[in-house]
Parts: structure tokens; C-alpha cells; sequence
């Protein structure tokens, strides 16, 4: 059987110092990232056509066949913490209140930069 391949851009992203806003306030973290999640985040995933592949407490991994999907989410999703984040205490027109960090993996075709957690055990 032919091996079949596809390329994908992987988004990683989490909350920045999840832990320590948590730590002072975990109902309230817990409710606005909820509330992220179903308002912001999914929603833009869904519109640039992206998949979650693997959520870990406050982290996504998520897939997208296009890199410029990938890129166009992103952007999104982090104009819409500036705008969330406007008016909050500690906000000083970066989003440090709760802000997302995102990293983006674009394609590669070469087997060696794939990471290892995409790389079959033969790799």
C-alpha cells in the first residue's frame, strides 16, 4: 500500500502565566477562559477552516491544512484579546491580562524537521 502524506501547519498555543492567574483567582480564570474558548477561539478555528487536535488544561494544539489559514487564525484570535483585554485592570494596551501565545510549525516536507511528536515510529 502507497504511503499517503499531507502537510499541515500546527498552531500550539496557551494562556501566559495561566498558573499564577489561577492561583490568585481560579474560579474567574477558569470562566474566562472558558468563555474564550466558545466565543473567540473555537470560532475562529472553525472559520479558518482549522481542526484541535489536543487540548491540555489551558493549551490547544491545532491543525490546519493552509499555513496562511493558520496565520489568519492567529491573528484573529489575538486581536480579539486586545479588544477583551481593553478596560481590565493591569491592561496597558498589550494583552497581559490574559494573553494567548501562539506558535506557529509551517509545513515541511522533509521528514528530519518534522517534530517528534508527528514523526511515525519508523522515523
Amino acid at each position: 500500500m502507497a504511503e499517503t502524506r499531507k502537510l499541515a501547519a500546527i498552531l500550539a498555543a496557551d494562556v501566559v502565566g495561566y498558573s499564577k492567574l489561577a492561583g490568585s483567582d481560579e474560579e474567574r480564570t477558569l470562566a474566562r477562559l472558558r468563555g474564550l474558548r466558545s466565543d473567540l477561539i473555537d470560532p475562529a478555528i472553525a472559520a479558518h477552516h482549522g481542526r484541535t487536535v489536543k487540548r491540555t488544561g489551558d493549551g490547544s494544539l491545532v491543525e490546519f491544512r493552509s499555513v496562511v489559514d493558520a496565520v489568519r487564525c492567529a491573528i484573529e484570535v489575538q486581536n480579539g484579546m486586545v479588544e477583551r483585554n481593553a478596560g481590565l485592570p493591569g491592561h496597558n494596551g498589550s494583552p497581559a491580562v490574559q494573553a494567548l501565545r501562539t506558535v506557529l510549525r509551517a509545513p515541511s516536507t522533509r521528514r528530519r524537521e518534522r517534530p517528534a511528536w508527528l514523526q511515525r515510529p519508523s522515523e
